[in-house]
């Protein structure tokens, strides 16, 4: 990491600067934000800002060969395919736990998914940052490529809106004003003219799905798509007025059988420089010591029913082995300073976009910061100097 930058960032650090970050992400949109922010980015090297690109580039394009479409055929649950897949994902994220190898700091692959990600607030949190902190210089950024904010901006509204007006496209969640990340939405919705929708507002005639908007009935032309299946899985309750499963008149954004075939299912096939090993639970070696490996359900998110101390009596009691996976533990280095004289771990998310039959653009990231033995919040209770963040570089030009 840039120590030099982290140093002046120390030095000039005061609450009263936290105060206003917070009070610039919590005032700038009709929602705040629901989960802690860090009170720092972390600083990139342009030495491993080269590696973690090459590192997340390497994945992507393991995603794209024959051999992985061969691997992620059996990747969805019987049940919840969703008719007309796409040829690719529109998103992709890839996230690297930021590691220690002797000397260097390194990435390690701990997870990929074929989904959305904080794409709208990422950018408001970078301007945030810049205004908090006025000694951040100016050319350092988050995005990558020599991107500028207008070409991120356009690349997220070609992929999102396609052809489309804005009032015929909308972000589907599940209750979106309960969720976590709402505040995504209301960017998303500052930024593309989009609304948030609730999967129970739906309003479904034949093959068109329709929305209330102004007192008026939409068609839904495209589906900015960020409802997890597993949340819908756990609410039997929601009154749903179509099927994801229908054949329905819409373009998914991104189709959601990509949630399932680019996710951890994929960490077994991965083989690189900066991958683990990885197993699912049913063909675990009988030779390799179980303490190294932590245990993760294939279909959960935000950390939930991760076993960081799995045995062979919770192998055995599992009733669908092949639905959890067993990956080399990695060892995060603590490398972000803090005033009280602790040190913070962090993993870091890299952002693509996928609009066309064009290449996959990296186009930003996200940081989680943690000193506990997980990211999420949940693990970082009464903790500063973690949560939400971004990681900062020098803009390439």
């Amino acid at each position: 990491m840039d120590f030099r930058l982290r140093s002046k960032f120390n030095t000039d650090f005061a609450l009263e600067k936290y105060a206003a970050l917070l009070r610039c992400v919590n005032e700038s949109e009709k929602w705040p934000a629901d989960f802690r922010l860090s009170e720092t980015p972390i600083f990139l090297t342009s030495e491993f800002r080269d590696e973690v690109v090459r590192a997340a580039n390497e994945i992507v394009a393991q995603t794209r060969t024959p051999g992985f479409s061969q691997h992620a055929r059996n990747a969805i649950p019987k049940g919840l395919e969703v008719p007309n897949e796409s040829s690719h994902p529109n998103f992709l994220v890839v996230d690297f736990g930021i590691c220690a190898e002797g000397t260097r700091l390194v990435p390690r692959l701990i997870e990929l998914q074929a989904f959305p990600s904080l794409f709208g607030f990422q950018l408001l949190l970078l301007g945030c940052l810049r205004r908090a902190y006025p000694a951040i210089p100016q050319n350092w950024t988050s995005s990558f490529g020599g991107m500028r904010d207008d070409d991120y901006i356009e690349l997220l509204r070609t992929t999102v809106m396609g052809d489309s007006a804005p009032e015929n496209v909308i972000l589907l969640e599940i209750e979106p004003d309960k969720q976590k990340t709402r505040i995504d939405f209301a960017c998303t919705e500052s930024l593309l003219g989009i609304r948030s929708v609730s999967v129970t507002d739906i309003i479904k005639h034949g093959r068109q799905l329709f929305y209330r908007r102004d007192g008026h009935e939409v068609q839904i032309e495209r589906i900015y798509n960020r409802v997890i299946f597993d949340e819908l899985l756990r609410r039997p309750d929601l009154p749903l007025p179509f099927r994801f499963q229908d054949e329905l008149d819409v373009v998914w954004v991104g189709h959601p059988n990509w949630y399932f075939r680019i996710s951890k299912h994929s960490l077994p096939f991965l083989k690189t420089e900066r991958t683990s090993a990885a197993y699912f639970a049913d063909e675990f070696p009988s030779g390799e010591p179980l303490r190294n490996y932590v245990l993760k359900p294939l279909y959960s998110f935000a950390g939930l029913g991760v076993d960081m101390e799995p045995t062979r009596e919770k192998l055995t009691a599992l009733s669908k082995p092949h639905e959890w996976i067993l990956q080399k533990k990695v060892q995060y280095a603590e490398f972000v300073p803090t005033p009280d004289g602790q040190k913070s771990k962090a993993e870091i998310r890299m952002m693509f976009v996928w609009p066309n039959d064009d290449e996959p653009t990296l186009v930003n990231n996200l940081v989680r910061m943690s000193q506990g033995k997980m990211m999420g919040v949940d693990f970082n209770k009464d903790k500063t100097w973690v949560g939400s963040s971004i990681a900062l570089h020098e803009r390439c030009t």
